[in-house]
């Protein structure tokens, strides 16, 4: 009997929570809706099914839908939603330095002799040693929750890519199976992203609670009104009377400073 794919097992889980509202605060910092969420795993999930060929190679060659279509697709959104080419860029050279990590400690512990760079590991097993490496790197690198899925899902997912390659220098068999983003590969990309997100959202909410919330220093008057706390005006006679006296007490600068800030917001 075949194991029931660790990729599609976690994504099963990961839907449950994102329908319970668990994960409302990590979609939101990657721009997604609890919707859209639940669409990109369902395109994952069903897309891991999909392999679509690719003609004229000296192998048989495929790529999965799943594991490597919808993984670009989601990386190209959430890339156009970063707030800075800073954060764009970090993403993509954390792909590339995850795929460069990934590679070399994964031929590091690799043991015996096959015709794969990966084949049976003497410290921790691939799906489970990848996905770890991945996330650790993607996330010193992204830093951000958007930039660590992207380093992450990427820089596995080049990591194949670069198998691939070595399999055509090396001159694999006529009848070989390759489905670059597809088996293992898919397992390990799904993992590594959520080790990525999961080493986001813990690091980076320990540090924004230690530090007294998100920094403000160069953002715009519009986002740091949006991470702050809203603001409720408190009803009633006795503190009306109290609100009126304190805004006819107000200083005339704190007036104009009012007055100006009403004129900026009608431009």
């Amino acid at each position: 009997m075949e194991r029931f794919p660790v990729g599609i097992t976690l994504l099963l889980l990961g839907s449950v929570v994102v329908y319970l509202g668990l994960a409302q605060r990590a979609l939101d910092r990657m721009r997604l809706s609890d919707r859209g969420a639940l669409l990109v795993i369902a395109a994952i999930i069903i897309g891991s099914f999909i392999n679509i060929p690719v003609p004229f190679t000296p192998f048989n060659t495929s790529i999965n839908v799943g594991g490597a279509l919808v993984p670009i697709g989601l990386a190209i959104y959430l890339l156009s939603k970063a707030g800075t080419a800073k954060e764009w860029s970090r993403a993509l050279i954390g792909a590339v330095v995850t795929a460069i990590s990934v590679y070399i400690i994964g031929s590091l512990v690799n043991s015996g002799s096959t015709i794969e760079p990966a084949g049976r590991y003497a410290v921790l097993d691939a799906i489970y040693l990848y996905p770890l490496v991945g996330g650790i790197v993607a996330y010193i690198f992204g830093r951000s929750r958007r930039a660590a899925f992207v380093s992450a899902t990427l820089g596995v997912l080049f990591v194949d890519i670069i198998h691939y390659v070595w399999l055509l220098g090396n001159g694999a068999p006529g009848n070989y199976n390759v489905a670059i983003g597809g088996g293992g590969a898919f397992d390990t990309i799904i993992l590594a992203g959520i080790v990525a997100i999961l080493l986001a959202e813990l690091i980076g909410e320990s540090f924004e609670r230690l530090s007294g919330g998100p920094g403000v220093a160069g953002r715009s008057r519009k986002l740091v009104q949006g991470l702050q706390k809203p603001q409720f005006e408190v009803s009633g006679e006795d503190n009306g009377e109290k609100h009126g006296e304190a805004k006819r007490g107000a200083p005339s600068d704190n007036r104009r400073k009012v007055d100006a800030d009403k004129h900026e917001g009608q431009e």
